[in-house]
């Protein structure tokens, strides 16, 4: 038997002077009721009560005991209403991790009217493409691109992750467009190098049957910042192939274009995820935070297996030998 329930017998028996009647409060029988006391009292090495066949009578020990245990019991009791209120009524600061791109472009349009419908959650926000350990620095939920392999974690997928072959009309109507993947190898390049591993991000062309494949190609220009790859691509230094969401801005304002249909990575390598600590129950504002942005993300075409780049009409819709 738990400390706790022992602890709730003994002050059912102050409060009703005898085992029998405390037994009915805590539904249970007589027995349990004296040995529960009896376990207390060994471990006290103190009389709790006096007893003989007429009356249980506590003693000094027992009161003082018995006042301690009930202030216990009452700020335990206070502490669950508090933190089931939180859990009801989503408050509190959420800690959220966010890679740079996805944290400016998609995250940073959202907050507001998170923050309008929730406002008792106050936001902390950290914008880092480096690798963070959640756990040990506290994060409640932390938005990825990329594959995630940890035991501890939960990785909820957002929306897979879409490329676009991308540059402005400005480039293309200086240098043409290319109708075959070999024409590529004729033009500039923006590469993306990924800090962490300070390898460049590989490009996959359309062969002529329209399946990607890895081609090596001359980066002319190198850039380890998203958004700074997609304004050189903007800025014509090249063409640069963009995520869905780095290409999106550009592609809605005109300044870029796209060819091609859109290239996604095999599935398992691929997407946006919500990676957030594995526990037992998640913590209402990091399940609000998440459902908000799942429906904001279907607002934008965006679900777990689709983009709105698979429908995207490009300048080039198929290769050709």
């Amino acid at each position: 038997m738990d400390k706790l329930r022992s602890l709730e017998m003994f002050l059912a028996t102050c409060d009703s002077g005898s085992f029998a009647a405390a037994a009915r409060l805590c539904k249970t029988d007589p027995s349990t009721i004296s040995k529960a006391i009896a376990r207390l009292e060994s471990q006290l090495q103190l009389t709790l009560f006096q007893r003989s066949t007429r009356q249980l009578r506590i003693t000094q020990a027992g009161q003082r005991y018995a006042e301690t245990v009930r202030k216990a019991m009452l700020d335990i009791n206070h502490c669950e209403g508090e933190l089931k209120q939180l859990n009801d009524f989503p408050s509190g600061q959420l800690k959220i991790s966010a890679a740079v791109c996805y944290g400016h472009l998609y995250l940073r349009p959202m907050l507001k009217a998170f923050c309008q419908q929730y406002p008792d959650i106050q936001i902390s926000l950290d914008i880092n493409d480096l690798h963070v350990d959640i756990i040990e620095q506290e994060i409640d939920v932390a938005l990825r691109t990329g594959y995630v392999k940890d035991s501890r974690l939960v990785a909820r997928r957002l929306s897979p992750m879409d490329f676009m072959i991308c540059a402005s009309p400005s480039y293309l109507q200086q240098h043409g467009t290319p109708s075959c993947a070999a024409e590529f190898e004729h033009h500039q390049w923006i590469g993306f190098r990924i800090k962490e591993t300070q390898q460049l991000q590989p490009v996959f062309l359309p062969d002529a049957n329209g399946d990607y494949q890895y081609v090596e190609l001359k980066r002319d220009h190198v850039t380890d910042d998203g958004e700074s790859m997609a304004n050189m691509c903007i800025d014509g230094f090249g063409f640069a192939q963009l995520p869905h969401f780095l290409a999106k801005n550009g592609l809605e304002s005109g300044e870029l274009v796209s060819l091609f249909p859109s290239f996604r990575p095999p599935e398992h390598e691929n997407g946006v995820f919500a990676i957030y600590p594995k526990r037992e129950y998640l913590p209402s504002k990091v399940r609000v935070f998440i459902d908000f942005l799942t429906n904001w993300l279907a607002q934008q075409k965006e679900t777990t297996h689709h983009t709105w780049a698979e429908n995207y009409q490009s300048l080039v819709s198929f290769p050709k030998e």
